[in-house]
């Protein structure tokens, strides 16, 4: 007996035909130019130390939460690392998910109503994307970071009965580039439409002390919400959004992600606060962007920038059009030791496949001038 569906298993054979299979990868000592953990924090002993002290001086030796927060799982702990975000992040509320999915699943699902129109980029991430699917608004995507062609929208979608939500990323995961932010607070204002900001890959990398791109801009009082996540430059687990206390009384009553699910344990939450006490004294923030501009710098230097994507921030990408292409490219840089994903449609469009460099604080220049003299001579062949 056959105990797997033959049109699932027609999926999966189609996917290997096209070389677009996704698989998991295995631990590795290859250099790191592929993770999320920009500054380093996932591996900070200082950080971890800092976790274990705490826990262990407040006699806190529990394995788990041992339920959603409306029940069990709602420890003081959570009220006192959220009201940490609110002074970190100038903000009236926070709310911690359990990841960067589940907040955006939770808000996006059942924040915009019935009635509600959600203008969103078109290259949103696909846990935005999901929580809009399963909203009962109407959802129209904008061009990329095209304000113009969100300004023509705006126009034909403005009805009085209407809220409209205008949804981007401050940094974008499969570009690494960012809109024009306070030209889009300025014509949200104009049709009076509630802006919300994945903040996911600016946090912890912008900002002084890693505040992020919008309190940089000085923003944070001008948007409907804030997604954080603490699984990327912060090097933890979890994440939150900001915004108003109204906003996070309807969170805690509607999104459905955050109430039927077992909440976070004491050890994460105390990681996260970890991480809030050491970035302000950090001087990794500063030594990820000295990296950014050096990496820029030397793919002038090998006559290379026509094959990257232009990005201010610690995601680099070079366009390698063709899944067959791009893996191949990259399996020859992990060859030399260099560990460097391959992006591949469907996840970016067909013909806009890249290698994804994610740029961290530990890289060495000889590592970035080594991968990129390597890269250049790869993509003469």
């Amino acid at each position: 007996m056959n105990n797997f569906p033959k049109k699932l298993q027609e999926k999966i054979n189609q996917r290997k035909a096209q070389n677009m299979l996704r698989q998991l990868g295995t631990e590795h000592d290859l250099i790191d130019f592929s993770s999320n953990d920009y500054l380093g924090f996932s591996n900070s002993k200082e950080i971890f130390d800092m976790t274990h002290h705490y826990l262990e001086s407040h006699n806190l030796h529990r394995n788990g939460s041992t339920g959603s927060r409306l029940l069990s799982g709602n420890y003081e702990f959570y009220n006192e690392v959220e009201a940490m975000l609110c002074e970190f992040h100038n903000c009236e509320s926070s709310l911690i998910f359990n990841s960067g999915y589940n907040a955006n699943l939770g808000f996006f699902s059942s924040v915009p109503q019935r009635g509600d129109i959600i203008l969103y980029d078109e290259y949103i991430h696909a846990s935005i994307r999901d929580g809009i699917t399963m909203s009962h608004a109407k959802s129209y995507k904008f061009k990329h970071n095209n304000l113009d062609h969100l300004d023509e929208m705006l126009k034909r979608v403005q009805h009085d009965e209407s809220v409209i939500y205008i949804v981007t990323e401050s940094v974008f995961s499969m570009d690494g580039d960012s809109p024009n932010l306070v030209s889009l607070i300025n014509i949200s204002k104009k049709y009076k439409a509630f802006v919300v900001i994945d903040e996911a890959h600016a946090t912890g990398v912008f900002g002084e002390k890693g505040v992020g791109l919008i309190q940089e801009l000085g923003l944070e009082n001008q948007v409907f919400a804030r997604l954080i996540t603490f699984g990327k430059a912060l090097g933890s687990h979890g994440a939150a959004i900001l915004g108003s206390k109204e906003l996070t009384e309807y969170l805690v009553n509607f999104a459905r992600s955050f109430i039927y699910t077992t909440a976070l344990p004491p050890h994460t939450l105390m990681t996260i606060k970890s991480v809030y006490m050491e970035l302000p004294k950090t001087h990794e923030i500063s030594k990820l962007h000295n990296n950014i501009t050096f990496f820029k710098a030397e793919i002038i230097k090998n006559k290379i920038q026509h094959h990257f994507i232009n990005s201010n921030s610690a995601i680099q990408c070079c366009l390698v059009s063709g899944n067959e292409n791009v893996k191949a490219l990259s399996n020859q840089l992990l060859k030399k030791g260099f560990d460097v994903k391959p992006i591949l449609s469907p996840t970016v469009p067909a013909g806009e496949e890249r290698l994804r460099f994610c740029l961290h604080s530990f890289n060495s220049e000889k590592e970035i001038k080594d991968i990129l003299q390597l890269l250049a001579s790869l993509l003469k062949i």
